[in-house]
């Protein structure tokens, strides 16, 4: 009888311990890695040549870098693993991967979703000058380049990610200007009760914005970024609104801009995995059962990808997918190793939800006050304005209407940085709720690909 054939999208943490589950149970999965080397975005491999040390690289997340990388590297001789693999398509029980100039559509009998998330943005006046970087874009500069994105950087947002990398430059030797949190204060106490599941990383959390403020660096709870200002030359500065509505500005050379994370949740569209209307995060999110299970059968979800809830969740996720994967394959599950998967993932659930309530998506309040000049959708410059009109004029009732008449998120990166503020604008525009107005429904190729490409022979 043959093995089952098992596929694995990703191979970050959630990825990583989903294939060491199901090597464990004796079967070799095949692994799809956009990236050139495991370890996903949060625990990225510097470059070879380089010689950072993990401490340098993931600061207090060192460990458990090395742990993933580790683990990872101990099991390449016993799983299909092809990095450099942009997996683009789900139709027909297959998936199709494109590696190089070739594709090919992989058949499955269990096919386990592991695509991590990219940052969440909202545009503001300035924000497609030279000098602007997500938070991500910024991370990635340090771990892959080992350079800064300026040498004086403010940070605007919200989120841990924000003080996060506002850290990881200070302690790089770079200069911080400001970190710009559009929560207040009164916003980040509301979850704390909830992040007290995980004290570790409470503390750990609060000890970066208290490290901040001892090393000089303006931290403004509560700031609205307003404007940032600069020319072709690059960025000069920023305006913003403090709590207390009075606008201020500050001289930087870069900005780094990010509120939380948005999940790739494309693969998951294309499998026809249910998706339900997250209000606490403001996003529509696939469903899943606690194990990962989606609402198709043979697809299952993990990691940040379905739940926004951080490395150590997506570690648990991945393996309980795996086993969900596994027992529905008929294959036996270590049973006390899935309860304490279960009860740890539990507690991370409710961290997770504690910051979101202490650092909650401000786009609501963003687009009523988005000019109607600013640029939403960089790929094919449409502005807030534009969008707008699509609304008022073109009767435009939902996102996928608005992205007919107006192209926003028809661009390279098909509403990866626009898709979550349009649907914000047009809510408003609109005067109903953001679930109201849907989502972008997810198209193939989920990520452009070469006009080269050809199928496997």
């Amino acid at each position: 009888m043959a093995s089952p054939r098992i596929l694995i999208v990703g191979a970050g943490p959630a990825g990583v311990r989903a294939a060491e589950a199901i090597v464990a149970a004796g079967l070799r999965p095949t692994v799809i890695d956009e990236g050139a080397a495991s370890g996903g975005q949060i625990y990225r491999r510097q470059p070879a040549g380089f010689t950072r040390s993990a401490r340098q690289l993931y600061g207090s997340e060192a460990e458990k870098a090395r742990s993933i990388h580790r683990a990872f590297d101990a099991l390449k001789d016993r799983i299909d693993y092809r990095p450099g693999s942009l997996a683009w398509n789900v139709r027909d029980n297959a998936l199709h991967v494109a590696s190089g100039d070739i594709t090919e559509a992989v058949p499955y009998d269990a096919l386990l979703i592991a695509s991590g998330a990219t940052d969440r943005l909202f545009p503001a006046p300035g924000w497609t000058l030279p000098g602007v970087y997500s938070l991500g874009g910024a991370q990635v500069a340090l771990k892959a380049q080992a350079c800064a994105i300026g040498s004086l950087v403010v940070f605007a947002g919200t989120g841990p990610l924000l003080y996060l990398v506002a850290w990881q430059y200070l302690q790089a030797g770079a200069k911080v200007a400001a970190v710009l949190d559009s929560a207040t204060t009164s916003q980040q106490m509301s979850g704390l009760g909830d992040m007290a599941a995980r004290p570790d990383l409470l503390l750990r959390g609060l000890g970066y914005v208290a490290g901040l403020g001892l090393k000089g660096v303006a931290v403004r709870a509560g700031a609205t970024l307003r404007e940032i200002v600069g020319g072709e030359d690059g960025v000069r500065g920023v305006r913003y609104r403090t709590s207390n509505g009075r606008e201020r500005a500050i001289a930087c050379d870069a900005v780094g801009i990010g509120y939380h994370l948005r999940a790739e949740t494309q693969l998951a569209d294309l499998a026809g995995c249910r998706f339900d209307f997250d209000p606490l995060l403001g996003q529509w999110l696939p469903w899943i059962d606690s194990r990962g299970r989606s609402s198709v059968k043979g697809v299952y979800l993990a990691g940040d990808g379905v739940r926004l809830a951080g490395a150590d969740a997506a570690e648990c996720s991945g393996a309980l997918a795996a086993y969900a994967a596994l027992a529905d394959l008929g294959r036996p599950v270590p049973a006390d190793a899935e309860r304490a998967l279960l009860a740890r993932h539990a507690k991370m659930l409710r961290f997770r939800n504690g910051v979101f309530k202490s650092f909650p998506w401000p786009g609501a309040r963003l687009a009523e006050e988005l000019l109607d000049e600013a640029i939403l959708c960089r790929c094919e410059t449409v502005t807030a304005g534009a969008l707008r009109r699509t609304v008022s004029e073109a009767g435009a009732s939902e996102v996928n209407r608005a992205k007919a008449f107006s192209r926003v998120g028809m661009g390279r990166c098909q509403g990866r940085f626009c898709g979550l503020a349009s649907a914000e604008v047009v809510s408003h525009a609109l005067g109903v709720p953001l679930e109201a107005v849907g989502r972008l429904r997810g198209q193939a190729p989920v990520k452009p690909l070469s006009a080269s490409v050809r199928a496997k022979s």
